[in-house]
C-alpha cells in the first residue's frame, strides 16, 4: 500500500532537509507531500531545490494560514492508500513509521495515533506542557468516549478513505481536536502504539503557545455540541 507523507512546513531552514532525508530513508513506497505556508526565514528557498525530485511534490501557500490549513493542501494531493503526517521540525522521528503502520496494514485499525505517553523514549522537557497536555486528552475523551492517551499528537496515520470522509475546517493547531472529534463520530477503528519523541523549546523553534491549549479547550466542545 503506497505511503502518502504529508509535511506542513512553516520556517524550518534549519530541520528541513534533515526530515526529508530520514522520510526518503524509510523502506516503504510513498510520496512526500511538502506544504510551505508562506514562510519567511529561507524555508522556501530550501524547498525549490525539492521541486522535480521524484517522488516529492511541493505546495506553496499564499500567506500563512497554520498547520490545519496546510495539512488539508497536502490531503487534497495525497495518492497513496494511507496518509501520515510528519512535522517538519524532528520532534517524531520517521524511524517510528514501521510501528505506526502496522495496525492499518494488518487490517486492524482505520486511525493510528503515535502516543508520547505509552513508554518510548522522549526527551524531558516541560512539565506544564505535559500537564497541558493530559488535561486536554482527558475533555476530548470525555466527549468522544474514546481511550486515548495523546490526543494532541503529531503522529497520526490515517486510511485515504476516512480523510476523503471527514470535511476539515480548522486552520492552526484546532486541527487536533477536530479530526478526533469527527473519527470518533464516524466510529472508525482507533489505535494507539508509543513512539520515541524528542522535543525541542522555543528557542528551538517550537510554535504551539498557551494560546494554542486554550483555543483547543474551545475547539473540544464545538466540535462536539456545535458543528
Amino acid at each position: 500500500m503506497k505511503l502518502s507523507v504529508v509535511i506542513p512546513v512553516y520556517n524550518e531552514q534549519a530541520f528541513l532537509r534533515e526530515t526529508v532525508r530520514k522520510v526518503e530513508a524509510v523502506d516503504h513506497d510513498k510520496e512526500i507531500l511538502l506544504i510551505d505556508d508562506c514562510s519567511t526565514d529561507g524555508t522556501q528557498e530550501i524547498l525549490e531545490e525539492y521541486k522535480g525530485r521524484q517522488g516529492i511534490r511541493v505546495f506553496h501557500h499564499s500567506r500563512n494560514q497554520g498547520k490545519g490549513a496546510a495539512l488539508r493542501t497536502g490531503f487534497t494531493h495525497a495518492e497513496g492508500d494511507i496518509i501520515i503526517i510528519q512535522d517538519a521540525d524532528l520532534e517524531y522521528d520517521p524511524k517510528d513509521y514501521g510501528t505506526l503502520l502496522e495496525p492499518i496494514l494488518d487490517g486492524r485499525a482505520d486511525v493510528v495515533y503515535g502516543s508520547r505517553f505509552l513508554g518510548g523514549p522522549h526527551r524531558v522537557m516541560f512539565y506544564w506542557h505535559y500537564v497541558g497536555n493530559k488535561l486536554l486528552t482527558t475533555l476530548s475523551n470525555m466527549f468522544t468516549n474514546l481511550n486515548l492517551t495523546d490526543m494532541e499528537t503529531g503522529y497520526k496515520v490515517f486510511s485515504k478513505n476516512v480523510i476523503d470522509s471527514i470535511p476539515l475546517k480548522c486552520n492552526r493547531f484546532g486541527f487536533e481536536p477536530e479530526i478526533t472529534s469527527k473519527i470518533a463520530r464516524k466510529n472508525f477503528r482507533v489505535y494507539e502504539v508509543p513512539i520515541s519523541y524528542s522535543g525541542r523549546d522555543y528557542s528551538e523553534g517550537k510554535k504551539i503557545t498557551w494560546k494554542d491549549g486554550v483555543a483547543a479547550l474551545w475547539f473540544i466542545v464545538k466540535f462536539r455540541f456545535f458543528d
